[in-house]
Parts: C-alpha cells; sequence; structure tokens
C-alpha cells in the first residue's frame, strides 16, 4: 500500500479497512489478520496497527475478545452507516474538487450523467 503524506498512516489503514468491509471483501464477524501480521504486510509499525485497531473498536467497527484476536462487528447496522459515511464523505470531496473547477450543480449533474452513459454504451457495470 503507498501512503498519502496528506493523511496520517493510520487513517489511511482505518479507511481501507472501512472499504472493505462496507464492500464485503472483509465479512461482519470476520476475524481481522494480527496487529503484526498486518504490520509486516503493510510494512509500518505495530504500533500504527495497534491505534488503528483501537479507534475501529471505538468506532464498534470491530471488538477485540482478548487471547482470540479482532473481529468485524456482526452489527448490520453499523456497517450500514459506516458505508453512508464513506459515500457522503466520497460524494462531498467530489463536489468540491468540481467546484473549484468552476462547475455549477447543473454541470456536475451533467458531467454524472454523461459518465452513465459512456458506461451504458460500453456495458460497464456502475453500481
Amino acid at each position: 500500500m503507498e501512503f498519502n503524506n496528506d493523511l496520517p498512516i493510520y487513517q489511511q489503514i482505518m479507511n481501507m479497512i472501512k472499504y472493505d468491509i462496507v464492500s464485503g471483501k472483509i465479512p461482519s464477524g470476520q476475524k481481522l489478520l494480527s496487529t503484526r501480521d498486518l504490520a509486516i504486510k503493510l510494512k509500518v509499525n505495530p504500533n500504527t496497527i495497534q491505534r488503528v485497531y483501537k479507534e475501529l473498536e471505538t468506532e464498534a467497527v470491530c471488538q477485540s475478545k482478548r487471547g482470540l484476536g479482532t473481529f468485524v462487528t456482526e452489527d448490520d447496522e453499523v456497517i450500514l452507516m459506516m458505508k453512508e459515511t464513506l459515500v457522503d464523505d466520497m460524494v462531498k470531496t467530489f463536489i468540491e474538487g468540481m467546484t473549484k473547477l468552476n462547475y455549477s450543480r447543473e454541470n456536475i449533474i451533467d458531467k454524472i450523467n454523461c459518465q452513465f452513459e459512456k458506461g451504458d454504451q460500453q456495458d460497464v457495470n456502475i453500481n
């Protein structure tokens, strides 16, 4: 994983895990990699992963079970709320970027519709 210098590494890792959960790549109830194993995989300090897991637990995204590891929540409501928050953040970032390029609301909507049409013509699945 390549990290962005504009955001703390632990937050980037948290976001990666959240995306994997809401997309279903990591299913609810699944055990996450150990702190050590994830740190090795991502080439970061284990303390960084420990902070990630602590923050995710504070947000009720996961829970640690003493002696067993850290597990993704099985609460579908928590996962749905997390997904909505991620989507809202993505849309907000997109709109802010387009606004900086002097696109009006109508121009933005036209661009989105154009991309959907291009996707339909190319048989691309846009969820």
